[in-house]
């Protein structure tokens, strides 16, 4: 059953949520106009006998949208989609949105939401509101979207609906990602309860649930959240979803996790692009190291929280891969950073602090490199030497 409670107030980890998909759909969107528009152009240019350019879309889908906004009037995610693409010249004539919420509820209140935003007329495609269960019927309404680049965000209260076929079937096309909330507490209590046995067998894959179960007798909370994250991740990518990227949330006490939010794409420019917001929404960092985490209670042991020091560790890491070699900076990032938490200035900063070192030799030099806010800057063009080991 739903909780009714959840959009009664918009908490802290609300907020991020709904930030971080704001912030991926804005850069997302710039991007796949960019790209629509060359592309246009470039067929004007080479097609004299059909000058006219065709229509292209893009689309943001929300499949599990809530309400318009919560108890406390804070705007809902479809709310902040809608605002910003009213804003942008390209993105309101080329947007197509579809939200879908089984509770009728819910749709009649994002609708009148959605009816009281100033200047919606001026998008050239109204949004689509849908109230059905996610199953086979819905998958066959995004069917007549897609072929268009889709950002796709599912945010189900449980896990009911949620599975790796749907998944699979929503990042198939060029251009298309999916975020999703992944509800780690009911699923790691799920895993092991037959009433919900089917719903496991779907979201993971009916081996990978079976070896699941089998791994987590016996073991620690926090060694059983690092194997179920992993699985799921895993069974992502076998479905095509090259790059896929959790982001944590904690309880208000911080000691526990609530739920992540994952990210999957084919491409990595979008992995890069979510790695960079994802790291600015976390609540903490470890030497300019983000934790990918939204944790509302500060550290309680800073003593420990101190002693790992995972900048140090990027360092060793690049000694070690790359020895005896020469790359430019932004070679480096975009070889080694995949499956990582760290970002482009983490390297940069891991790159600046080898050369001081004397481990690495860097071209050009510090001496003939501009600072900027007082500190020597390490560009993306910058040659690497890595001394051998």
């Amino acid at each position: 059953m739903p909780d009714s409670s959840f959009f009664d107030e918009s908490r802290e980890n609300s907020l991020v949520k709904s930030e971080i998909v704001a912030k991926y759909f804005w850069a997302w969107a710039k991007i796949m106009i960019k790209q629509i528009k060359n592309a246009q152009e470039k067929k004007r240019l080479n097609d004299n006998k059909n000058p006219q350019k065709k229509s292209t879309e893009i689309a943001y889908i929300d499949l599990f949208s809530g309400p318009g906004s919560y108890q406390d009037g804070t705007k809902s995610t479809p709310l902040l989609i809608l605002e910003r693409a009213i804003a942008d010249p390209d993105m309101s004539q080329m947007l197509v949105t579809l939200f879908n919420d089984k509770d009728s509820n819910n749709t009649q209140s994002l609708q009148q939401a959605i009816e009281s935003i100033p200047d919606i007329g001026r998008l050239t495609h109204k949004p689509i509101l849908l109230n059905k269960e996610v199953g086979e019927e819905i998958v066959q309404a995004i069917k007549q979207i897609t072929k268009i680049p889709t950002l796709f965000f599912i945010d189900p209260w449980g896990y009911k609906g949620l599975s790796l076929a749907l998944i699979g079937t929503l990042i198939k096309d060029w251009g298309c990602d999916c975020i999703f909330f992944f509800n780690y507490n009911r699923i790691n209590m799920g895993l092991h309860n037959t009433a919900v046995e089917k719903h496991m067998n779907s979201l993971f894959g009916k081996e990978r649930a079976d070896n699941l179960r089998g791994q987590l007798e016996s073991k620690q909370p926090e060694e059983r959240e690092l194997i179920i994250v992993e699985a799921i991740s895993q069974a992502l990518k076998e479905i095509g979803g090259s790059y896929v990227l959790p982001f944590c949330f904690k309880n208000e006490g911080g000691n526990r996790t609530t739920h992540h939010l994952i990210f999957v794409s084919k491409n990595v420019l979008g992995y890069s692009i979510m790695k960079e917001i994802m790291a600015g929404e976390s609540s903490s960092a470890k030497q300019g190291v983000s934790s990918f985490e939204y944790n509302p209670a500060p550290p309680r042991y800073p003593l420990l929280y101190e002693l790992y020091r995972p900048l140090d560790e990027l360092e060793n890491l690049l000694l070690e891969e790359f020895a005896a070699q020469t790359m430019t900076m932004e070679q480096i990032y975009n070889q080694h950073h995949v499956g990582k938490r760290y970002i482009s200035k983490n390297y940069k900063e891991a790159l600046k602090k080898l050369e001081q070192q004397g481990k690495i030799i860097a071209d050009p030099p510090a001496s003939k490199r501009r600072k900027y806010k007082g500190e020597i800057t390490f560009g993306e063009k910058v040659t690497v030497t890595f001394l051998p080991k």
